[in-house]
């Protein structure tokens, strides 16, 4: 059975049962992400990029997974139910489609359309025109989408830069939590946000509290005289 199919039975599975309205709250997120993000989460209607992190989109998806959004993610076949539970996420309010193969785009709109939040890595270029209808459908039925890599007309875009693990000593230790700066960039935001988070913590999750900033590139010395 192909992936169309069994999005077709998802759907017929669930129906009515998300009372999906076209006035969708905004989906909350972790603390810290939400302080960076316009409206303070995920915006029904709206798509969002994410910068290639695994780590980082299951964060986006998981206190809405917990506090009980249905969630899919499409064509991340290295994303499994293991790390998806370690980031927080609902097992049984998540659908994995690994391998969407050519139809990807279809794929994406099906589950669009009963889910509240899907998750995709394009398996191609995403025209305008084809952006553009998958935004009116979230619109229509207050879906969001995060797309991993480029997409058009995206509400707004998440990175992370200046990664450093902490736990290893001189030669020795254990990675215990791995310290990054995440940035929101945004239409509706004149100035970009920047947070310095753990992700992971040392449970595997994203946690907001306050991390040590990145060392300081020591310049090299010139003789002088």
């Amino acid at each position: 059975m192909g992936a169309v199919e069994d999005v077709r039975l998802l759907r017929a599975r669930l129906g009515e049962a998300e009372g999906r309205r076209m006035d969708a709250p905004v989906l909350p997120v972790e603390e810290g992400l939400g302080e960076l993000l316009p409206g303070g989460g995920l915006r029904g209607g709206a798509s969002y990029t994410v910068a290639p992190s695994g780590a980082l989109l299951l964060a986006l998806l998981a206190r809405a997974s917990r506090e009980g959004a249905w969630c899919a993610v499409v064509g991340m076949p290295e994303l499994g139910a293991e790390a998806a539970e370690q980031a927080g996420v609902a097992l049984d309010r998540l659908v994995l489609v690994p391998e969407p193969g050519a139809r990807w785009l279809a794929v994406t709109a099906a589950l669009a359309d009963v889910l509240p939040v899907v998750a995709v890595r394009p398996g191609g270029r995403v025209s305008e025109g084809e952006a553009a209808r998958l935004s009116a459908r979230l619109r229509d039925r207050g879906a969001v989408l995060v797309a991993q890599g480029v997409w058009p007309g995206a509400e707004a875009s998440v990175e992370v830069s200046e990664p450093e693990w902490e736990g290893l000593g001189a030669g020795h230790g254990h990675l215990t939590a791995r310290a990054l700066t995440v940035t929101v960039r945004a239409r509706r935001m004149p100035v970009p946000r920047r947070a310095r988070l753990l992700l992971p913590d040392a449970r595997g999750a994203l946690h907001a509290g306050a991390a040590r900033q990145p060392a300081p590139v020591p310049l090299p010395l010139r003789a002088v005289g």
